[in-house]
């Protein structure tokens, strides 16, 4: 493999023993009694027959439930640990952020962490001091530069160590779940760097719960399940199926015997016909009630996770037995595309009594026009859409 950048793995298998047991002699002795006379072992297996390819400037997301093998197989890709079979190249230099305090040690400052994470990287001293004040800078930590380490907060390890991993130019920029330690305004920095050492052909690799920063983020998503590839491909394609998932597994979840029960659900647009963009949208839901209850009656509007790109809610006085409660929206700002329909009513002070667990009930496709891709051209840039018109005042004897 000749160009920096380009990593191949391909039919990846990584087990793990899981009853692995404390390094204690009368822990070890007990287990050689146990196992006395068997030769079976046990195994569990993080990884199944996993393959990536990818160029020089790529990038990939990787999403999935916790437990699913996304931190082994980057662990496997930085070859901090080795794969059970499978064949793995990877060429170039990697900035890997799998942990916040990955690559940092303790006992030394800021700078002296700067110059190590660089010499591991095979840079020299001059290379890191040429990009060492917009890394300090970028992790604003120009105040703390010379305190030791474990004198930093947690937010400030993360800083420092996605700054060194970033602006050293690596080959490939590895970054797993680490945005979330840090607040907003830097979250925003960090994405806005990812793109930029993409735009320089660096190849980038991102996990993260987090899919809209996925959504813009990456062109490739992979979504892993129990060790095993469970979609593979575009961005869009890959959210579409993860969060059809999500909302699958929500609703065998769901439990519906409590004070308020949810009967009948049917979502419809203009004269019975199927959900259109910027037409009106009407939702019947019929529920029942053991006895009288009060409270406000919430509706969520979600493509697959619990958190609504639209959000509706009603005071509602439910007699005992059977009420039917109709929503009507206007002009539905959604895109063409398949969403879900929770729902959640509460009572009492406060709100602490729980009459219809927040969950979902239904699902809908919506005909109409897609959302355009992004400045990046990856995917798309927000959950709604809005029709808009442009007007242009130009200067008077342009030709433009």
């Amino acid at each position: 493999m000749s160009r920096s950048g380009a990593i191949v793995a391909d039919r990846i298998w990584k087990r793990f023993r899981p009853e692995q047991s404390r390094m204690l002699l009368r822990d070890q002795l007990q287990s050689f009694r146990h196992r006395k006379g068997r030769r079976e072992r046990t195994w569990m297996w993080a990884l199944r027959d996993i393959s990536v390819a990818l160029e020089p400037g790529d990038s990939l997301g990787l999403m999935g439930p916790n437990g699913s093998g996304k931190s082994t197989l980057l662990k496997i890709l930085t070859r901090v640990m080795y794969p059970y079979a499978g064949r793995l190249d990877v060429s170039g230099r990697v900035g890997a952020l799998i942990e916040v305090t990955s690559g940092l040690h303790p006992d030394l400052t800021g700078r002296e962490n700067a110059f190590l994470v660089g010499s591991l990287l095979g840079l020299s001293r001059k290379d890191v001091a040429l990009r060492f004040d917009d890394i300090i800078a970028f992790a604003e930590l120009e105040a703390a530069v010379d305190r030791q380490v474990k004198f930093y907060s947690s937010g400030m390890k993360m800083r420092l160590g996605f700054a060194v991993s970033a602006f050293l130019e690596p080959d490939i920029l590895i970054v797993d779940e680490v945005l979330a330690v840090g607040d907003a305004s830097f979250q925003t920095r960090c994405l806005e760097r990812m793109r930029d050492v993409l735009a320089q052909g660096t190849t980038l690799i991102y996990v993260s719960h987090d899919l809209p920063t996925i959504e813009a983020t990456c062109a490739r998503s992979i979504w892993l399940s129990h060790g095993e590839v469970q979609s593979d491909g575009p961005t869009p394609a890959v959210l579409v199926d993860y969060r059809r998932s999500l909302e699958e597994g929500a609703v065998l979840q769901r439990r519906n015997d409590g004070p308020v029960r949810v009967l009948e659900v049917t979502v419809d647009g203009e004269d019975g016909r199927a959900p259109q963009t910027n037409e009106p949208l009407e939702v019947t839901i019929v529920l029942e009630a053991r006895e009288a209850k009060s409270g406000p009656l919430f509706l969520g509007v979600t493509e697959g996770p619990g958190t609504p790109v639209l959000t509706f809610s009603h005071d509602l006085i439910l007699e005992e037995g059977k009420t039917s409660v109709r929503l009507r929206v206007a002009d539905l700002p959604l895109p063409r595309g398949r969403f879900y329909l929770w729902m959640g009513m509460f009572g009492g002070r406060g709100r602490r009594h729980t009459f219809l667990p927040w969950g979902p009930v239904a699902h809908f496709d919506v005909a109409g026009p897609a959302l355009g891709p992004t400045p990046h051209g990856i995917v798309r840039l927000a959950p709604v859409y809005a029709y808009a018109s442009w007007d242009i005042d130009r200067p008077q004897g342009s030709s433009a």
